[in-house]
């Protein structure tokens, strides 16, 4: 794994235009109302714009704390104000207000609105109490600033920036320490703070990973506690864990983040599968280290200097990183390599332990196409496996016409699944490579790179071959066109005869549709081609209600 340098702090933060009069205008707002209204408050931005602008990085998400008042309140009397005083022009401003849920740890009620490009959140400063043995809140009320930031994730994410003042406010007092050392702490003791909020061990992963900052020891062993894994288990809904992991395999080191995943013994509370769907499982999954080997090896690869391995194929390889979500999909799918090769009974079908820790334990859904492409890579890779251009498979009936076939199984290659063929080539690979470096290859055991040059070998066949555009191409003739050919009214038999016609045009790249049309029905004439084969009469057709009273009639005569 690659060690990322931990970017370094600024020592103050420069505001841009819009943000500068956006806090202009906050502190004129705090005026106004005290002394219109009688209403007295604060705000401070806080948490993640705060570390990243002092880290020099822009962020166009501001949350914005307030003192002694609920956000909602403020964002309606701060868009009056902003109307007043014409700062809106013709813009007309919508305010969502976002309710509190304890029950999923979400303890604070939000305002959310947009104002200068900006995108603004307002809460409420805030201090909790617990029950004991409760991990919901039995007050949350008005807090002091050092309340609110002691209650936060990780002590880079409690840095406060007072718009009055405009100064850096470190409640915790180690927050900017952190911040320098590339240090990933929680402001109270960890087992207190993932106890409020189990999330927190994945939102502290994920941060580690994005900064390639190092976890405090204590913070570690409490995110290995059996108890604190469990709420995360059970408490935190699915979606919740899905976000964060969204996040992570989109950041700059999906590796890191899995690697910690398993250091921390966290795959089984994060990659949770429900009770009622393990019971009926075909097996258990693979070791769960499997999930680091497959990561490890499509991070190799993806390296523009592979490490002690072959470079692989540039079309390969450019099209995994043509953009961030083609990426991001790919290490998702090897972070759940565990789950593959079992399945489990889903209406009355038998579907994927993959697709079951994807759409029923993340909730991803088909966000990014995680919930259809990563089914489908693991399917691909099923069919690709052991891909070699001397096997038997490939000489017939045409070299062109097997390997153009197999590229355009919906599984290889579909568009409105997010399947490319490339990239399902490439996650064939990976898989293939996990069992080398296991030592449990189904065939013959070979090195990495010999397995790497049999799949750069057959995407250079691909192109060679012009295979390479052909993947999309539609039928030479469409179903009209063979029905008026075979003289025969249209039925689900055309699609039968489109297939054959996309084997004939694969075998004749430069075949007109006049030539596809004098093959059809020299095909038809040589008997090759019967509708009736085609067409089987069905049980409750006319066809055979027809037959079964004439058999009627002739039995009585």
């Amino acid at each position: 794994m690659t060690l990322r340098i931990a970017p370094q702090p600024k020592g103050d933060i420069e505001l841009t235009d819009a943000e500068n009069h956006l806090c202009t205008l906050l502190d004129e707002c705090t005026t106004y109302l005290k002394e219109e209204h009688g209403i007295t408050t604060a705000c401070r931005i806080n948490g993640g714009w705060v570390r990243d602008k002092l880290l020099g990085s822009q962020s166009n998400d501001i949350d914005i704390s307030l003192t002694d008042m609920m956000g909602a309140p403020f964002a309606e009397h701060f868009v009056s104000f902003l109307s007043e005083r014409d700062h809106l022009g013709d813009s007309e401003v919508k305010i969502a207000k976002i309710g509190s849920n304890p029950d999923q740890s979400k303890h604070l009620e939000t305002a959310r609105t947009t104002l200068f490009g900006i995108d603004l959140d307002f809460v409420n400063l805030r201090s909790e109490e617990y029950a004991e043995n409760s991990r919901i809140p039995t007050e949350v009320k008005f807090g002091t600033p050092l309340q609110d930031a002691m209650r936060r994730d990780i002590t880079i994410n409690s840095l406060f920036y007072n718009v009055h003042s405009r100064t850096v406010e470190d409640q915790t007092g180690k927050g900017l320490d952190d911040l320098r050392s590339g240090t990933i702490r929680t402001p109270l003791a960890p087992l207190e703070t993932f106890r409020d909020d189990p999330l927190r061990v994945i939102r502290c992963i994920r941060f580690a990973s994005r900064f390639g900052f190092e976890m405090d020891l204590e913070l570690q062993n409490a995110a290995r506690d059996p108890i604190i894994q469990e709420a995360l288990s059970l408490k935190i809904s699915r979606e919740r864990v899905g976000e964060e992991l969204d996040k992570m395999m989109k950041g700059p080191d999906p590796l890191r983040s899995i690697q910690l995943i398993s250091d921390l013994s966290l795959y089984q509370s994060i990659y949770y599968i429900p009770p009622e769907i393990a019971a009926i499982r075909s097996a258990p999954p693979q070791p769960f280290y499997l999930s680091v080997t497959a990561a490890h090896i499509l991070h190799d690869l993806l390296s523009p200097s592979p490490p002690d391995l072959p470079p692989l194929h540039p079309t390969l390889l450019s099209h995994a990183l043509a953009e961030p979500g083609i990426k991001a999909r790919l290490f998702f799918a090897a972070s759940v390599y565990p789950f593959t090769g079992t399945t489990y009974l889903k209406k009355k079908r038998n579907t994927s332990m993959v697709e079951a820790a994807i759409c029923e334990g993340l909730k991803l859904g088909s966000k990014n196409h995680y919930s259809d492409g990563i089914p489908a890579l693991f399917a691909a890779a099923e069919l690709l496996q052991n891909l070699d251009l001397k096997s038997s498979n490939f000489k017939s009936p045409s070299e062109r016409v097997a390997i153009g076939l197999l590229l355009r199984e919906k599984v290889v290659h579909n568009p409105n699944s997010g399947s490319h063929w490339a990239t399902s080539l490439l996650f064939s690979l990976v898989c293939e490579l996990v069992h080398v470096q296991n030592g449990s290859y189904a065939l013959v055991v070979e090195d990495q790179g010999n397995c790497i040059e049999r799949y750069n070998a057959f995407t250079r066949r691909v192109e060679e071959l012009g295979l390479d555009s052909a993947v999309d191409a539609k039928p030479i003739l469409n179903g009209h066109e063979v029905t008026k050919a075979l003289n025969a009214k249209p039925g689900p038999w055309a699609q039968t005869i489109l297939n054959n016609v996309m084997k004939w045009q694969l075998d004749h790249p430069s075949g007109t549709k006049e030539e596809c049309l004098i093959w059809l029905k020299a095909e038809q004439d040589a008997g090759r081609v019967n509708l009736d084969d085609l067409n089987p009469i069905s049980p409750g057709s006319k066809r055979v209600q027809v037959a079964d009273k004439a058999s009627a009639k002739k039995a009585k005569r």
